[in-house]
């Protein structure tokens, strides 16, 4: 299993780099490019999948000359589990990206650093060492952060990536301050030996804070997503889809291996886990609903995605903490298939975002209007991403989140006298209230841009995208499609790395799964068959002739586009309601006279308070206080002199007076 995972690595790594050496030829290399990290994603997807029934626990290590440091790498089912969507993710676009990127000159080395940032992220998930897992965490940092800036002429480009490159390196400081504790206590810094150390009580919580805040600038969830609803617009778009499919899983992932090195858990992990799911959850998608730009409210659906796999991952731990395996396997079973779920339905979210962007040249919300009529393909696979986002059945966001639903449900009626009835309760509130705003949010989305008719930006020249770019978003489609009507086929994929992390009490449950799977595919097969039937007889039986009129205008006969509903207008009766919590402000322009000789407007906006009144206020604190420092660096190389001499002197009275 491991060798053809470096070979896998070693060609995406390649073929980046001959593109860049064809670069004279620019369209061959980055079709070259793409269309290579495809084939070999797809080839080593199918390898992986045939080998999971028989796989077993794979490790290599060996000697590396690095200090505190081996080259120590293997995988088990958790690794296995999420490699699957990245590779799924990483074929669907770089296939989109080769018609898509085509023509685009910004970067030489482009697809170079798109291979090294799926290479990155696999290297993060075999890594089985500190060091070597820190390595792999900055490759894929990096890479991302220059895929990041690719447009890097633009300000708010430039702006967007060194935010992200400064909360990325943050996270780091958390992540090598919760390894330094793991490692202190092992006396190692392998992996392998972390789990058989039996950590104090006070060392397991302040390790499991570090990690998680130190994932969690990674992950995004509230309040460490300042840097992702600035990053993922700036980026190209089947950049984007990577990203928020799958590199922010990895901060789930690393929240995941670290809770495998605790033979216990603490019930307050599981408390605040649901808190903050369930914070992000409603916060990420009123935020969204407020958004004027496809891709920004792409980026705050997202921080409601992973608050909702933060519920799961938070039943998980209570039910385990509690002794309730029926909450630890639902809660966990919920969390991980909604992983993939994300991965799935939010890649072809961006990468039908894109397409708009690049037939229209724009993607401002209130600019758009009527594209289904253009591009009836892109709008049909974007509908279908917005009802599986919404968690709405025949479609993947639906079957887990009812996993999650069923992990709340269980924990409120079996619990009775503790605290867990109420932090299900939070659960399942929070996740009926996300589930009706992204509905609200993306039938706005989808409504605006697809419906009605053009508004500001001329579309009548406008044609749907070439054929490559709809083969990626259709291949997305399909596993949508398949996880929603045949989940039970998908649920033995989730089973063993589920059972890594609930414990094998979980274990004489696990029939359930698969058999809520089955009774949910049986009805959901019989609803669709019971539509079919019902639409099918309507036709045949339906004897009124049907004529097309005019649409009653209240008096006005040639009802003009600017009557339609904006952005702000179908948003504002949400943002009023949670005015306080989005910092929400409108902007009105209206003339009283009582014939108005001035257009009237409206427009609604919504304030990220985390990124304008805490994260840019905490880092002019900083500024401040490090500029104490500055009469420090004079710039005379004869003070630097001294300043080295000083140090000397007083290592060496520490090492042999002291």
């Amino acid at each position: 299993m491991l060798y053809p995972i470096f070979i896998y690595l070693a060609s995406l790594v390649l073929t980046g780099a001959l593109s860049a050496a064809f670069y004279r030829n620019h369209r061959f290399s980055k079709y070259f490019a793409a269309v290579s990290n495809a084939i070999l994603s797809l080839i080593m997807l199918v390898f992986l999948i045939n080998r999971f029934d028989s796989f077993h626990d794979e490790v290599f290590k060996t000697i590396w000359s690095l200090p505190m440091a081996e080259f120590h790498v293997g995988v088990d089912f958790l690794s296995l589990f999420f490699m699957i969507p990245l590779l799924i993710l990483a074929a669907a676009c770089s296939i989109y990206g080769s018609e898509y990127f085509k023509e685009h000159r910004s970067g030489r080395f482009h697809w170079f650093f798109y291979g090294l940032l799926v290479a990155g992220m696999m290297m993060v998930l075999i890594s089985r060492n500190v060091v070597l897992f820190m390595i792999s965490w900055e490759i894929m940092s990096f890479s991302s952060f220059l895929l990041v800036i690719s447009e890097a002429q633009k300000e708010s480009v430039r702006r967007a990536g060194w935010i992200y490159f400064v909360t990325a390196h943050v996270g780091t400081a958390f992540l090598l301050t919760a390894f330094f504790l793991l490692g202190s206590g092992a006396g190692s810094f392998n992996f392998e030996l972390f789990g058989l150390v039996p950590f104090e009580v006070a060392k397991s919580n302040l390790i499991f804070i570090f990690a998680l805040a130190g994932f969690g600038f990674k992950a995004g969830f509230i309040p460490f997503h300042v840097w992702l609803p600035l990053a993922h617009p700036a980026a190209p778009s089947h950049v984007s889809g990577l990203m928020s499919g799958i590199m922010i899983k990895m901060g789930i992932y690393g929240i995941l291996r670290v809770l495998m090195f605790f033979t216990s858990y603490q019930t307050w992990w599981g408390i605040l886990l649901v808190i903050i799911g369930a914070s992000s959850g409603i916060i990420g998608i009123l935020f969204a609903v407020g958004q004027h730009d496809i891709k920004r409210l792409l980026a705050y659906c997202s921080v409601e995605n992973i608050g909702i796999i933060l519920i799961g991952l938070g039943l998980g731990v209570l039910g385990r903490a509690w002794d309730y395996p029926l909450v630890s396997m639902f809660g966990f079973t919920g969390a991980l298939l909604h992983i993939v779920n994300h991965a799935l339905f939010k890649g072809l979210l961006f990468l039908g975002a894109g397409s708009v962007i690049r037939q229209t040249g724009t993607g401002e919300i209130d600019s758009l209007g009527g594209l289904f009529k253009k591009m009836p393909m892109t709008g049909s696979l974007f509908l279908a991403g917005s009802i599986a986002v919404s968690g709405l059945p025949f479609f993947n966001g639906f079957i887990s989140e009812l996993f999650i639903y069923a992990g709340a449900i269980t924990g409120a009626v079996a619990s009775a006298g503790s605290i867990m009835p109420m932090v299900c309760a939070l659960a399942v509130m929070a996740l009926a209230l996300t589930g009706g705003l992204a509905a609200a949010g993306f039938t706005k989305l989808f409504g605006i841009v697809f419906q009605g008719n053009s508004r500001k930006t001329d579309i009548s020249s406008a044609v749907d995208v070439p054929s490559m770019m709809k083969l990626g978003m259709i291949f997305l489609s399909v596993f949508l499609v398949f996880i929603g009507m045949m989940s039970f086929l998908v649920i033995p994929f989730i089973e063993k790395p589920m059972l890594l992390l609930s414990g094998e009490a979980a274990s004489p449950f696990i029939y359930q799964l698969s058999d809520i799977g089955e009774k949910v595919s049986i009805l959901l097969v019989a609803l669709l068959i019971l539509m079919i039937i019902i639409f099918t007889v309507g036709k045949i039986f339906r004897r009124k002739t049907v004529t097309d009129v005019e649409t009653w205008g209240c008096g006005y006969t040639k009802p003009a586009s600017s009557m339609q509903y904006t952005s702000s207008s179908y948003a504002e009766p949400i943002t009023s309601q949670f005015g306080l919590v989005l910092a929400a402000r409108k902007e009105l322009q209206s003339d009283n006279e009582i014939f108005p000789v001035k257009p009237w407007s409206f427009r609604s906006s919504v304030e990220d308070w985390f990124l304008s009144r805490v994260f840019i206020w905490f880092v002019k604190l900083i500024d401040r206080i490090l500029s104490l420092l500055r009469w420090f660096q004079c710039g005379r190389a004869g003070v630097y002199v001294l300043y080295i001499g000083c140090i000397i002197i007083i290592l060496f009275i520490w090492k042999f007076v002291l």
